[in-house]
């Protein structure tokens, strides 16, 4: 395929050079001067949508979808695909859906899991939003690019499987950083919480796949002072989308609330701004209950 991938960042990057590794033709946009392996690079969005097949975009959030989106669907093809696969609020994917309906385009919103190591190796997971014909163009490419495609339904749908996972991941690590430092103050051994925790019914993600004590289970950036995997930053953008549909749905989050507060007092005014997510756990450590 032609493809035109606008956001060329830690994530968009890699995926946009598995795409090229695959054989496709990929001609890239990034506002910052960079070079990815197999990539030619455009002078704006819209050239690079000019005569794609597929148009890929990776972006910060939805108010610069919305923009981009402005540039390039008037550059784009008739009956060619925009997938966009940035983490931005539902209502911004819906708008932009709308808008590629009214120009005859195909939309999927296709927000990721997997981080900075699944777009590299291309072992991402796509939940996708968008009518059958537009996730069947896409799923060629989620192919390439990831390990798995799920299609959650219409257009929306798959930034809401997103956003309602990362709820669920804040309020998890929030809670097994809370298990470890109340350990600590038990005198029971991280090892055997781990042991204990980690084949019993406190058994998660957060704890055996990227458990935020060093040294304990798998190596995760608990084993790299906590340099981001995933920063606690965007742990906080995804818990305030979040938040915004719940307000919007008038659904009751009163723990993706608490886990909003929590990652915004850790990233705003304590030292958390730079560092994993799971970094919580230290902040912890050093807390009283006061």
């Amino acid at each position: 395929m032609k493809i035109g991938f606008i956001g060329l960042g830690n994530m968009g990057g890699p995926m946009a050079a598995n795409l090229a590794k695959a054989g496709h033709q990929v001609t890239g946009f990034d506002m910052a001067e960079v070079e990815i392996d197999g990539v030619s690079m455009a002078a704006s969005g819209a050239e690079a949508a000019t005569g794609a097949d597929v148009v890929i975009t990776m972006l910060p959030n939805g108010q610069i979808l919305r923009a981009v989106a402005d540039q390039i669907i008037p550059a784009m093809t008739a009956g060619a695909t925009l997938i966009d696969c940035s983490t931005v609020d539902v209502d911004s994917a819906r708008a932009v859906a709308e808008q590629t309906a009214s120009s005859d385009l195909l939309f999927v919103d296709a927000p990721v899991s997997g981080g900075i190591g699944g777009a590299a190796g291309g072992t991402l997971t796509f939940m996708a939003g968008g009518s059958d014909d537009a996730f069947a163009k896409a799923n060629p490419l989620f192919d390439v690019m990831g390990q798995k495609a799920v299609h959650c339904g219409a257009a929306g749908a798959g930034q809401s499987a997103k956003i309602c996972n990362n709820m669920i991941l804040g309020v998890t690590m929030a809670a097994t950083c809370e298990a470890f430092a109340l350990a600590d103050k038990l005198g029971l051994d991280r090892q055997k919480m781990f042991d204990v925790v980690s084949t019993s019914s406190g058994y998660s993600w957060t704890m055996n796949a990227y458990c935020p004590a060093p040294g304990v289970g798998p190596q995760s950036p608990a084993d790299n002072d906590y340099k981001p995997g995933f920063a606690a930053e965007l742990m906080l953008k995804d818990l305030r989308l979040s938040q915004q549909a719940a307000e919007s749905a008038d659904a009751d989050t009163p723990m993706g609330e608490l886990a909003q507060a929590l990652y915004t007092q850790f990233v705003e005014n304590e030292d958390g701004l730079g560092m994993d997510f799971s970094a919580l756990l230290p902040r912890f450590e050093k807390r009283g209950r006061s």
